[in-house]
């Protein structure tokens, strides 16, 4: 029923100014509309919605994420923009904050201004 259909992916935000600045401004997302209820920005093929509330505790775990062909150059782009990578303890990391997954695929992880998690991978 919902296999052939579009997907919007929701995220949150307490500051609505500095995640507009965020997704727009340093990840490059191009913004649709800025109503009173959310942001809304093309990512790719899918729509990001960001609502608009009061107060917002973020998820501790990964809620969006990217693929890209060159993780490296990535990571290296957006720290150039003042992108803080996460780097967890558990995990062995390259020099890069990058962390090579059993299946080979290469990930990092990163928070947007509200703390939301966000990650990107290399296949």
């Amino acid at each position: 029923m919902l296999a052939d259909r579009d997907v919007t992916a929701f995220l949150a935000t307490a500051d609505a100014g500095s995640a507009r600045r965020f997704y727009e401004g340093v990840l490059g997302l191009r913004l649709i509309e800025d109503t009173p209820f959310a942001l809304v920005f093309a990512a790719g093929g899918t729509t990001l919605r960001i609502q608009k509330l009061a107060a917002l505790t973020p998820a501790p775990h990964t809620v969006l994420g990217w693929s890209v062909p060159d993780i490296a150059a990535a990571v290296r782009a957006l720290a150039e923009k003042g992108v803080r990578f996460e780097r967890f303890e558990e995990m062995t990391r390259d020099a890069l904050g990058i962390w090579l997954s059993p299946s080979g695929a290469r990930v990092a992880w990163f928070k947007d201004p509200d703390g939301n998690l966000l990650s990107l991978t290399e296949p």
